[in-house]
């Protein structure tokens, strides 16, 4: 067989950059009501590059989370996976027999398996989807999308979902580099801004769990004030405790800026093996001349870089320079630290129960 699939447990997972692939964002979701599973996938690597040898196998893990929507009906999630990524034109026919594989270990109730790639986004890479070479147009409607992941699959099956869960477009900026060189990459207006934090005397420090009432205060101030959707207090407070106390496994850091006592700005910095993620963040509308998540930013940044991280995820931002986008003004913010702009394929969908995934994709476009 071309691939092969067996159970795992979720704490053996193996340490990954790809933080919704570890045991920690296993238990986090749990807390909230997922069902974590954990596979291991073994995989001949001409499934995955056609210039490859089929003797040639390579085994990655995967976390696949399930949730029941009713008393009858659940589906599959997996958060940015399978972390193996096939050459563009193999990306259906690796994702169809992976489905295929995973439906016998799912519930029979199961609707569908949705799967939110962090794989670089085929459209991405075209001229056509230009209208300028920074201004990234997106990728085409649905219907095309679908027609090319489809070619060379069995059943054509594979949807694109009509909605996104985790961040599509994001700034990632390589560690692999110096603090002056870092500091040489950012736009000018960056630098200028940590530097007059830390002159007018921003300070920054991580705390515990203790202060999350703290961090709350900054974070739903900035929910309200950008309208996002609220999570409780206790939502953050089970991240703190989910976090691995191994080495090797995942590690969180709550960052606070303050001013002469008074907390201006905050975030929660996620290291896991070789990256660190800006997972949240917020601010205050106090003090906004003092910059203080500027200098914020560029100590998270600074203390992943000294934990070993090669790697640093902004988690999100608009897909491109457009004034309209709501994410416009998080854009500019980050696209100062110097990243460059990463492009990932979205959620796709493998229905099992083709009647009642209708039902819901209509619900969730209407949404």
């Amino acid at each position: 067989m071309s691939c092969r699939l067996a159970r795992k447990e979720i704490e053996a997972i193996k340490p990954t950059n790809i933080l919704p692939q570890t045991p920690f964002w296993g238990r986090v979701k749990g807390d909230q009501g997922f069902q974590p599973k954990g596979f291991e996938i073994n995989v001949s690597k001409k499934l995955l590059n056609p210039a490859k040898s089929a003797d040639e196998r390579i085994k990655e893990d995967v976390l696949v989370l399930i949730k029941y929507i009713n008393d009858t009906h659940c589906f599959a999630y997996v958060p940015y996976g399978p972390k193996l990524e096939p050459t563009f034109e193999n990306q259906g026919v690796f994702l169809e027999k992976l489905s295929e594989l995973l439906g016998n270990h799912l519930p029979t109730n199961c609707i569908f398996i949705r799967y939110d790639l962090m794989w670089q986004n085929q459209w991405s890479q075209e001229s056509d989807y230009f209208s300028n070479p920074d201004f990234w147009q997106g990728p085409p409607e649905s219907n095309i999308q679908e027609f090319r992941i489809n070619y060379k699959t069995n059943t054509w099956n594979l949807r694109k979902s009509p909605v996104d869960i985790l961040p599509k477009n994001t700034f990632l900026l390589n560690l692999d580099k110096t603090e002056a060189e870092l500091l040489s990459n950012m736009r000018y207006n960056t630098r200028y801004n940590i530097r007059r934090a830390n002159k007018q005397g921003i300070s920054i420090k991580e705390y515990g769990i203790e202060h999350i009432c703290d961090w709350y205060k900054l974070y739903s101030d900035t929910a309200i004030r950008h309208n996002i959707p609220l999570q409780s207090e206790e939502y953050f407070a089970n991240i703190f405790r989910n976090q691995d106390n191994r080495e090797n496994g995942v590690h969180i850091k709550m960052l606070m800026a303050d001013f002469d006592g008074e907390f201006l700005a905050s975030m929660f910095l996620v290291l896991s093996k070789n990256r660190g993620t800006y997972l949240y963040g917020a601010s205050s509308t106090e003090k906004n001349n003092l910059m203080a998540s500027y200098a914020l930013q560029w100590e998270a940044i600074r203390i992943a870089k000294k934990w070993g991280c090669t790697e640093y995820d902004m988690f999100g931002s608009a897909p491109n320079l457009d004034r309209m986008h709501p994410l416009h003004g998080v854009h500019i913010y980050k696209k100062g630290f110097g990243g460059y702009l990463y492009h990932r394929m979205g959620c796709w969908d493998y229905p099992y129960l083709s009647e009642e995934y209708e039902m819901i994709k209509m619900k969730e476009a209407s949404n």
